[in-house]
């Protein structure tokens, strides 16, 4: 029993602490405000739970693996990955409140979305390509830049013709930010941007439908499109957060909580819960707790002990902080509303367990380092003794 603790303790103190408080933290905060959802109907408590446990619990199991090892298996990865996107294809569901067909029914009635798991792998499969061109001094070569963007584009594309354009937004960012700390040339950056440009009308008619412009159209029409169709849930999910004040009317207290006011309230717009229930202190702290966790990925890529680690918490960095600018955007009325959820806040088994094993991959990264900062520590200290 000892030994137990005695490891237990040896692993608390080789982790990021401050990473695993901060996504614990968000967990419980989570728990709480779906709790006061349940009111207006809904099961949501229970499967966040569930997803979290089993997410820590691999995520720690991740943690002790060597990131190395892991990066090497990418190509079980990225079959894994293509199995599952061949999945959705043949028997992809769609689940209500949804408009996509990026789900998959598991035995039981569960139902999952391989995207968020598929994710984490892209992560791992991209930082292992970029690895191998900083190795090999290819990185910025115009031919390696062409074989990124290729990779890049098929979960990219795969994902947009399931109907789920969020989450291709996301492996969009994803892709752009890691080849960017990687140190590929900014020509090619100001290149896609000017494609980009030119290439908005195109978008604009012919890959946009209707729903997607109205939404984009519906910022800006705040008598008509904003108050009764497309532009409605963002309408009322400002009401919420307004309606909170400065501290909120109390968790399981909020009225238009407790009725349903806000559509999907559960899901992609958990945050003007917070801010109707704990008002302007709330939806600070929500931001402040994934403030914390953007920062520790960030600061743990700056502190890795060679690119691949740094490439991996790059990717899982893109990945929260997109996902938490743009979902924020989307509840205020800065953005149009495309289907991206808040990282851990969201209800979502799916999303809470894969995020927990993209964090599990930043531990690794953390705990590995200073595996290897105290063996250079005891190397350099025998050097000087023998001196």
């Amino acid at each position: 029993m000892r030994k137990i603790f005695s490891g237990i303790g040896d692993y608390i103190i080789s982790s990021d602490k401050l990473l695993w408080l901060a996504t614990l933290s968000a967990t419980v905060y989570s728990v709480l405000l779906l709790t006061s959802v349940e009111r207006a109907g809904g099961s949501f408590v229970r499967t966040q739970i569930l997803a979290a446990v089993i997410g820590y619990t691999v995520a720690v199991i991740i943690s002790m693996i060597d990131y190395e090892y892991i990066a090497r298996v990418w190509w079980a990865l990225a079959f894994v990955s293509i199995g599952l996107f061949s999945a959705v294809f043949l028997f992809g569901i769609t689940v209500a409140g949804t408009d996509d067909t990026a789900w998959l029914r598991l035995p039981g009635g569960i139902t999952f979305q391989p995207s968020e798991l598929v994710k984490i792998c892209f992560i791992v499969t991209f930082a292992k390509h970029l690895d191998y061109l900083k190795k090999t001094g290819r990185l910025k070569t115009i031919g390696a830049v062409i074989m990124l963007v290729a990779h890049a584009l098929v979960p990219i594309a795969i994902i947009h013709f399931q109907g789920d354009d969020g989450s291709a937004l996301i492996f969009f960012f994803i892709a752009l930010i890691m080849m960017f700390t990687a140190g590929v040339q900014a020509r090619y950056f100001v290149i896609l941007l000017c494609g980009i440009s030119i290439g908005i009308p195109v978008l604009w008619n012919v890959v946009m439908n209707d729903e997607h412009r109205n939404r984009i159209l519906a910022l800006m029409d705040i008598d008509g499109n904003a108050l009764t169709d497309y532009g409605y849930q963002q309408y009322q999910s400002k009401v919420s957060i307004a309606s909170g004040g400065v501290s909120g009317s109390g968790i399981g207290q909020g009225y238009r909580t407790g009725i349903g006011y806000v559509p999907e309230q559960e899901n992609d717009f958990i945050f003007s819960v917070s801010g109707e229930e704990c008002g302007f202190i709330g939806t600070m702290l929500v931001l402040l707790i994934l403030l914390l966790i953007i920062i520790r990925v960030f600061m743990n890529a700056q502190r890795a002990r060679d690119e691949l680690g740094s490439y991996i918490c790059y990717g899982m960095f893109a990945l929260v902080a997109s996902q938490t600018i743009i979902n924020i955007g989307m509840v205020i009325g800065l953005l149009p509303v495309i289907g991206i959820t808040l990282p851990f806040f969201s209800a979502g088994g799916s999303s809470a367990m894969c995020l927990y094993f993209g964090i599990g991959l930043v531990q690794s990264v953390h705990m590995h380092n200073k595996d290897v900062d105290s063996v250079t520590v005891s190397y350099t200290r025998n050097e000087r003794i023998k001196i």
